[in-house]
């Protein structure tokens, strides 16, 4: 008797429990309250369909050319992974790496020059394979500057000159494993989805550890650091060079996700942050022997110096709460300026994919050409230098200008240049506007006609199509 009792074949209790139970073709019975569970799981939106079938990609790429009775062909997998080969001679020289920053990245000619050198002795070193003879030790960088001085812009600039996967990951999200957050392994799994999933291509990439400043050593505190020093130490064997085990499309490990193994013995490590307070300790350090006389210095003698993190050292940063153990996994030490205002300018109108160059180019395809005089590039720069963001600021400043200007321009095919003035930026003018030549109006006038005529034509017939649909339903 005992035998013929139904179960639920998820909870696994009876029909006298959990109630009345539905049994499927194979014999199997499920009770209500698990095939609701079963509901409330399924997802509800388009969004939330995507991020299922996100997460079970990686399971669907392992039955992938799968047929039944036959091996998967595991030399296919090989072949997509094959060993990528550096060529010495592929590697830029440290002065032409130099020369493309300078095409993209404004002033920061020291960090440029630092950074050159470094990333070419880092793929020297990978495409002649030295390590094995005389180890050379890896290049890993940190670079200190304030925010909008363009650290993450020269890193992004490196990796598409080199042609190598590049992964941007945040420290603010890192936590020691087994606490809510990203494991530290998660910054070479994003890594392995810039490069296909081919580990090997992988391999000879670049990380860049943005906000790295937040995870220094908390002071005074009772409870577990689990966000500081404890990924700082985690992080050391990734910075020198092992071998992790890393999730395939997930940010976590967990017993549902595959995992592979990835060697970041020739992974380029880049950390960067703005460190807010280190100025101050810097200070500290440079007039503690301050006295009076003749030869003392001054108590504010660097209380206005912009460029005050161009002197910073070590001992500076093991106060900041940063370990000795991590910066000497770190061995390249430089900052980068703080912008002026004539860089400012000077980002706006002269890098490959200037702002203004950008707006420009909207406007072109509107037949109409837009110019800034140098007046109106100067208050520009200056309303960018009291919000403090540094380049970041420009984007913002320009927004607001020109909003106007492009909600505008598309009513009117007579315009055929504007002219951004000083006085307009200072919100005491308007632009200079220039008027199209009479001959090529009407012919603009025309298309953008024939243009509204075709958009109606198509409206109409969708209206018809329609109301046909209704009338058929009706009947």
């Amino acid at each position: 008797m005992a035998e013929n009792i139904k179960k639920c074949m998820v909870c696994g209790r009876s029909e006298e429990t959990a109630g009345k139970l539905t049994e499927f073709q194979s014999g199997m019975y499920i009770c209500q309250d698990c095939m609701k569970q079963a509901y409330d799981s399924m997802p509800k939106t388009k969004e939330e369909y995507e991020e299922m079938m996100r997460q079970m990609q990686p399971f669907m790429n392992g039955f992938r050319g799968f047929r039944f009775g036959q091996a998967p062909d595991a030399s296919k997998k090989e072949e997509e992974e094959e060993d990528i080969q550096l060529n010495l001679a592929d590697v830029p020289a440290p002065h032409v790496i130099k020369q493309r920053l300078d095409d993209f990245v404004i002033g920061q000619d020291q960090a440029k020059k630092v950074m050159s050198v470094a990333v070419y002795n880092h793929y020297k070193r990978v495409a002649t394979n030295t390590m094995d003879d005389i180890e050379i030790e890896k290049s890993n960088m940190l670079m200190i500057g304030p925010t909008g001085s363009g650290k993450t812009y020269l890193v992004r600039t490196i990796a598409r000159m080199l042609e190598v996967p590049l992964a941007i990951a945040d420290a603010t999200s890192l936590t020691e494993a087994g606490y809510i957050g990203d494991d530290i392994e998660s910054v070479i799994s994003k890594l392995l989805d810039a490069a296909g999933g081919n580990v090997k291509k992988a391999e000879h990439g670049i990380v860049f550890i943005d906000e790295i400043d937040k995870i220094a050593k908390k002071k005074e505190t009772r409870s577990r650091d689990v966000s500081g020093e404890s990924v700082q130490q985690g992080m050391l064997k990734l910075l020198e060079g092992s071998e992790v085990e890393v999730p395939v499309g997930a940010s976590s490990k967990n017993a549902m996700v595959p995992l592979v193994k990835v060697n970041t013995r020739n992974i380029l490590f880049i950390c960067g942050g703005a460190f807010p307070g280190l100025e101050e300790i810097i200070r500290n350090r440079l007039t503690e022997s301050s006295s009076i006389g003749f030869n003392a210095e001054l108590k504010d003698e660097y209380k206005d110096d912009p460029n005050i993190l161009q002197k910073v050292t070590i001992e500076d940063l093991r106060e900041f709460g940063m370990i000795p153990e991590f910066l000497g996994r770190l061995p390249i030490v430089f900052s980068l300026q703080a912008l002026d205002q004539d860089m400012l300018v000077s980002i706006l109108k002269d890098p490959k994919n200037a702002i203004i160059k950008q707006y420009q180019k909207l406007l072109a395809l509107d037949e109409v050409n837009l110019e800034f005089d140098d007046k109106a590039l100067e208050k520009i720069a200056e309303k960018a230098m009291e919000k403090k963001t540094g380049a970041r600021a420009l984007r913002s400043t320009l927004e607001n200008l020109m909003l106007d200007i492009m909600y505008e321009i598309p009513k009117d095919p007579n315009i055929g240049k504007v002219t951004i003035t000083g006085d307009y930026v200072e919100g005491k003018g308007a632009p200079l506007i220039e008027m199209r030549d009479i001959e090529a109006v009407p012919k603009i006038a025309e298309e953008k006609k024939m243009e509204s005529d075709t958009d109606s034509e198509e409206k109409k017939e969708e209206s018809e199509m329609t109301a046909n649909r209704r009338e058929y339903l009706e009947v």
